[in-house]
């Protein structure tokens, strides 16, 4: 059964000349456990539906189901790690998450425990009690990152987190990403540009036209871990632009 199960979703903004549609009679569905890529053309819906998903857009059409049952998306237990991190800059790198974990309902103790839990999983152990313009982007995208975790969600989105990030720190980033991933068995719905970083992290790749639909799903053929640098990767990251292309052009 699929964890997430975005049925028949429509979503329209007014615009100055009528009603725009974002996206019409959207399916899409992430398993439990499963890293499912959402990439395609700037300005296609991608963020919009991650936002549908999570209750901050109501969708005009459709529903999204969780475990079988049509829920409001407002209440899923989901972590949201977004392209910019959103740390709160007046409050330390331990409040920023003691606050997320408080507005999930966490007591005291709990919350002290897991903020030390989760910033030792991200490495930054040693940060509690920085403030995050102390922190590099790097390290302020894995503070987003424990934040979103240490609230036990059981979905995970994720809107092109590492963008902004230089290639290195980017990699050491994903690789983060995976361990983590791998120990929790959350379901990740992740949207990406970058093609390499879509077919080394994903069990899926769902296509988007400019139109808002999914015109291809690839599932991506390797076992894991995966090098950047491998040969068959490469191959299914030829294929994957390929099909991109031959849809935009």
């Amino acid at each position: 059964m699929s964890r997430l199960r975005i049925a028949g979703v429509t979503k329209r903004f007014e615009g100055a000349d009528g009603p725009l549609t974002v996206f019409e009679d959207l399916d899409l569905t992430v398993a439990d456990g499963e890293f499912v890529t959402l990439m395609g053309p700037s300005g296609c819906g991608k963020t919009t539906l991650l936002n549908v998903v999570a209750g901050i857009l109501e969708p005009d059409a459709g529903t999204v189901e969780f475990d079988g049952q049509p829920v409001d998306p407002g209440e899923l237990p989901i972590g949201y790690v977004f392209q910019e991190p959103r740390l709160l800059e007046w409050r330390t790198v331990g409040e920023n998450i003691d606050f997320a974990l408080k507005a999930a309902g966490v007591g005291p103790e709990e919350r002290d425990r897991r903020i030390e839990a989760w910033l030792d999983r991200v490495g930054l152990g040693e940060e509690r009690n920085s403030y995050p313009k102390q922190l590099s982007g790097g390290m302020r995208q894995r503070v987003g990152l424990a934040r979103a975790l240490a609230i036990d969600p059981e979905l995970l989105l994720m809107d092109e987190p590492f963008s902004s990030l230089d290639e290195v720190t980017a990699r050491g980033a994903r690789e983060d990403l995976l361990d983590l991933w791998s120990e929790t068995g959350t379901s990740v719905l992740f949207v990406t540009h970058d093609v390499a970083e879509a077919v080394v992290l994903s069990d899926r790749i769902s296509l988007m036209d400019e139109n808002g639909a999914v015109f291809e799903e690839l599932v991506v053929p390797h076992g894991r871990p995966r090098q950047f640098d491998d040969p068959e990767i490469h191959e299914t990251q030829a294929e994957l632009t390929r099909l991109f292309f031959e849809e935009v052009e």
